[in-house]
């Protein structure tokens, strides 16, 4: 074997397969389900550690697989495969290792439910779905894998189908996550219709767009369509509304969709088709600021969030919005694929730290919490490291890859989005510090609290390892190490001076987790300012912009009165006409069951009429032409 890219095709085939067992087994293999579906990751990630330091090699060439042919209609072939490069490779371990932390863990939080197994099996085959995005050798390829992750999502998020709210978020998850694929799938077609040969994998799209061989209106249209398509799988404004209702689905679900697989797949989508984009300078500007705006608005909307999981959810949507701003401002893939990095590690922690309080308190309600510190000492401390990571905290990994990504929008001369990406950081780092002090210090506010204790190792040591990624991942791009970005694209990184960046940075997130500090723990200012102040204001914030509610009026209820109408018009119209047919038909039939009776009289009277109405007939036709 020549290389470890030969085997890649086993990361995938590994969770697939798990997904097959677990399907045939059914409900009965209970815990040892679990067991399937944490030995298929662990396999899949041991491939893609040996993938991963094998791209680690100067020189390491792009290795690609395309041998299967899927599709031949007359001289068109259209071949799938896989291919193995750095940008590829990082995500086959970021989405492997979450999934199997996730997976660990997941033993523990799902214990007892009569259910695990087929949980097992759902994860199995969401994880195969978006290792196949990842690795996909052609986009249109990647739009299969792509669906499929979809189907994992509503499975996941739907699993407690017994309870309203899940069903609800797992359609509403489900059809707006539609709605992007739609201009996804416009794209395909148009790179279709304009790529030379109608060729589709990456290779041929990167040489065609690299020497402009396709003009910059059509490399406009095609960009903004691929970037719908990741707007609505990266919960980016205005279809983002579905990525806080999935809270309903199992808190490590949560962990595995916001960290490392579903909404991760859009920044992906745009970092793998970057090309396209900068043929284009109107659609990144639009990247930019789609990105932007998301950041700031997600991140006001956390900050009056009671739920833990809401919470940790707009700061999903909100650093999702930094991860777009980058890819928008720079010149390379580097900066946003970096902060998807340190971001797939504390966020997976924070979602699994909240599982370890739900676990314990039962209950979402950070009101209803407070001084859980004494009791889980693992779970506080490993939160922490995750709190501060997000809050863009020194020397934590968040730090360096959100300062990296305001660094890029400074110095590209987007000041408007430099000061949005500060004020951004400061409410995340203001809602962290809320989350974190009403949740772990003070005095107990529930009723659960006498209950409370440390989760079980199966849930902690995750949480250990996610915490030691959450300190250490950010070293590896920082202003004194270029290493990461240069390794990914093959360009060395611009030399900025990031001090003044650095500075701002870490002063608004100290601002924001001191003013945390002052009204929830020495309480100097009231919590309630704003509330009492302003309510109007707080309501907003609370109710979330009545996005949800706006959505409501303009399009849910127009499009049920369309339905009501539809269906009228089908009862009375379509079916009217049906039945008008059957009952015509089934007159004309009891008419001649009468008529034909057996009974001569009857049958000397239709005669006799007979007759009578063809004299008539031929009467009146003589009479008319004699007239």
């Amino acid at each position: 074997m020549e290389s470890y890219a030969q085997i890649a095709w086993l990361v995938p085939l590994f969770p697939l397969l798990a997904f097959l067992v677990l399907l045939a087994a059914g409900r009965q293999w209970k815990e040892g389900g679990a067991y399937v579906g944490i030995i298929a990751t662990l396999a899949s990630f041991i491939v893609s550690v040996l993938i991963f330091v094998e791209r680690l090699g100067s020189g390491t060439e792009d290795y690609t697989w395309n041998g299967l042919e899927w599709l031949k209609l007359g001289e068109y072939s259209l071949a799938m495969g896989f291919e193995i490069n750095n940008l590829n490779a990082l995500m086959l371990i970021i989405v492997s290792l979450v999934s199997l932390l996730v997976n660990v863990y997941s033993k523990g939080y799902m214990h007892g439910d009569d259910r695990i197994s087929v949980f097992y099996g759902y994860v199995a085959l969401f994880t195969f779905a978006m290792l196949g995005v990842v690795m996909s050798e052609n986009i249109l390829q990647l739009y299969i894998f792509w669906e499929l992750v979809g189907l994992g999502s509503f499975l996941l998020i739907g699993f407690w189908y017994f309870k309203p709210e899940a069903k609800a978020a797992a359609k509403k998850a489900f059809i707006i996550t539609r709605i992007g694929d739609v201009g996804l799938l416009i794209a395909i077609l148009l790179l279709y219709w304009n790529m030379p040969g109608h060729a589709l994998d990456f290779s041929s799209i990167h040489n065609a767009f690299a020497e402009g061989r396709i003009s910059e209106g059509t490399a406009t249209w095609i960009a903004l369509l691929i970037f719908v398509g990741a707007v609505g799988k990266s919960g980016q404004f205005p279809l983002h509304t579905w990525l806080p209702d999935a809270m309903e689905g199992p808190t490590p679900i949560s962990a595995l969709i916001h960290a490392a697989t579903m909404v991760a797949a859009g920044v992906y989508l745009v970092a793998r088709t970057f090309d396209i984009f900068t043929a284009s300078p109107a659609a990144l500007e639009t990247v930019a600021y789609v990105g932007g705006f998301t950041a700031i608005f997600a991140a006001t909307i956390g900050v009056a969030q009671k739920d833990i999981k809401r919470v940790l959810a707009y700061s999903t949507v909100s650093q999702l919005g930094y991860m777009m701003l980058a890819l928008g401002v720079s010149a390379t893939i580097s900066a946003g694929m970096f902060h998807l990095f340190t971001h797939a590690f504390f966020k997976a922690l924070l979602f699994l730290g909240a599982g370890s309080v739900i676990h314990a308190v039962h209950t979402q309600n950070i009101f209803e919490m407070g001084g859980l510190s004494s009791k889980m000492k693992i779970t506080t401390w490993t939160f922490a490291i995750g709190a501060l990571a997000l809050s863009g905290v020194p020397p934590f990994s968040g730090f360096w890859s959100k300062d990296v990504i305001l660094s890029e929008a400074y110095y590209s001369g987007h000041y408007g989005l430099f000061a949005v990406g500060l004020i951004a950081a400061f409410f995340t780092a203001f809602y962290m510090s809320r989350l974190f002090f009403l949740v772990f210090t003070g005095k107990p506010r529930g009723t659960q609290h006498q209950h409370a204790h440390e989760s079980p190792a199966v849930m902690t040591v995750p949480l250990i390892v996610l915490a030691v990624l959450a300190v250490g991942a950010g070293f590896l791009m920082t202003p004194f190490n270029g290493w990461f970005g240069e390794w990914l694209t093959g360009k060395a990184a611009e030399e900025h001076n990031a001090a003044l960046v650095m500075t701002l940075s870490t002063v608004v997130g100290l601002l924001g987790i001191g003013l945390g500090y002052l009204m929830y723990v020495k309480k100097s200012i009231s919590a309630d300012a704003i509330p009492n102040g302003a309510p109007w204001l707080h309501q907003l914030v609370e109710r979330k912009y009545y996005i949800d509610e706006l959505y409501g009026l303009i399009i849910v209820k127009p499009v049920k009165a369309l339905g009501n109408v539809l269906t009228l018009f089908d009862h009375y119209v379509v079916d009217g006409i049906v039945r008008l047919s059957a009952s015509a038909v089934s007159g004309l039939g009891r008419i001649g069951s009468r008529l034909q009776n057996g009974q001569v009289q009857t049958y000397g009277l239709v005669t006799l009429l007979g007759i009578v109405v063809l004299m008539l007939v031929f009467a009146g036709r003589r009479f008319l032409n004699v007239w």
